[in-house]
This record gives structure tokens, sequence and C-alpha cells, in this order.
């Protein structure tokens, strides 16, 4: 069986979780307190982050290279298209969310009020948090542009770009930081793909002293 080493709210951590259980690739979930330096993580990653998957004897880390490698070896159902064009624009917004979005929203928001606290490194900057609530309705603002004319975020169907944005979304959501009333079309991708089996076992998440909002794992809000 495949093992995750992985922090439930990290969004990288999500986003190889949701491939894996698209694919229906069973794992074994580990958290991992990868902020202790313990001396056997750091030997399954010198670098001290999560995600680390160990699949087909290979221990592999960061969330883009895994979610390609899982890809190439289980390539049904498929996550990326098989037009170059299309691909292309699957990987940019997969590296908007994951660098773009993470830098000003996630780690603003979810970094602030969670991790800060987790890993004892004092009390959220409430600058940081302010522009992490200002930029995301930005980013609400031009998700909306992409699914006024798509069905999903990349084009005709779910993408690895969907799994990019709804761990994030999906992190934000557990500490009540999304305004679901901005966008109406994002909701109803959120609601779309947060119904999938895949998202099952993320809805399930309970982190200590951070309990979710009562429509955290609502299918329908």
């Amino acid at each position: 069986m495949a093992r995750l080493f992985h922090v439930p709210l990290s969004p990288f951590c999500r986003k190889v979780r949701l491939s894996l259980a698209e694919k229906k690739i069973e794992v074994e979930l580990v958290e991992e307190r990868y902020w202790e330096a313990d001396p056997d993580f750091l030997r399954r990653n010198p670098a001290a982050k999560v995600p680390v998957l160990r699949l087909d004897g290979i221990m592999m880390s960061e969330s883009a290279p895994i979610c390609e490698y899982v890809e190439e070896t289980r390539p049904e159902p498929s996550l990326l298209p098989s037009d170059p064009v299309a691909r292309l624009e699957v990987r940019r917004l997969v590296s908007w969310f994951d660098d773009k979005f993470h830098h000003e929203v996630t780690s603003n928001l979810l970094y602030e009020r969670v991790n800060k606290k987790i890993t004892g490194q004092g009390y959220p900057d409430s600058k940081n948090v302010k522009a992490g609530a200002k930029a995301i309705k930005y980013h609400l603002d031009y998700m909306t542009w992409l699914l006024d004319n798509r069905r999903w975020l990349a084009g005709d169907h779910m993408t690895l770009a969907d799994f990019a944005a709804a761990a994030h979304f999906s992190s934000l959501d557990y500490i009540s930081d999304v305004d679901w009333n901005r966008s109406a079309a994002v909701k109803d991708w959120y609601a779309k793909i947060k119904s999938r089996p895949a998202f099952r076992s993320i809805l399930a998440d309970q982190v200590s002293s951070f309990p979710p909002p009562r429509h955290y794992n609502d299918l329908d809000f």
C-alpha cells in the first residue's frame, strides 16, 4: 500500500490525496509534524516538507512531481489532457494556485491563523491576515471569469487544475475564510468537486483545537 506523510490542512498534501483517490489508489495516511525536524523524516525528505509519498518502492517529495508521476504511471482516469496546449493551461493554473494563490492567500490566512499556533510560532500577524482577505477576492473574481467561459477551470473536463484549486479552497473553508456568496459560479464549482468520492477523506479531516464550520462537510453547503 502507498503511504503518504502529510499534514491534514496542507493544500499540497490535499492535492496529492485527491489525485490518488480519484485514481482509486489506496493510501495509508501518516500525519507528520514536519516542523519538529525528526531525523527519520529528514531522511525521507531533507527539505523537511510535506507531502512525501512512498509508492512503487520509491520515496518521492514535492506535490507537483508526485502528481506528475502518478499521472504518468496511472493514466486513468486522466487528470491531464492529451493536447499539449490544453495540458499547458492545466499546468499554468496548477502553478497559479500553488504559487501565486498560496503566496497571496493561503499563507496569509491559513498559515497565520492555524500553522503558527500548531507549530508554536506565536500569534497571527493582522497585516498578513488583512492582505490575504483582500487578495482572495481578486482570485475569486478571476475564477469566476474562467468559469463563465469554461465548464471547469482549465476547460471542458475536470483536471489537476481543479484539484489544485480545491485543495487550497477546502483548507481555507475549514477555517471559514471563503466568502462563497461572492461568486455563484465558484460556489457551484466547489459544490460539484467536493461531492466527488475523492473528497470524502478530506471532508472527514479534524484538526485538534480547530473544529470545522457546520457547512464544511455539507455537500449542499
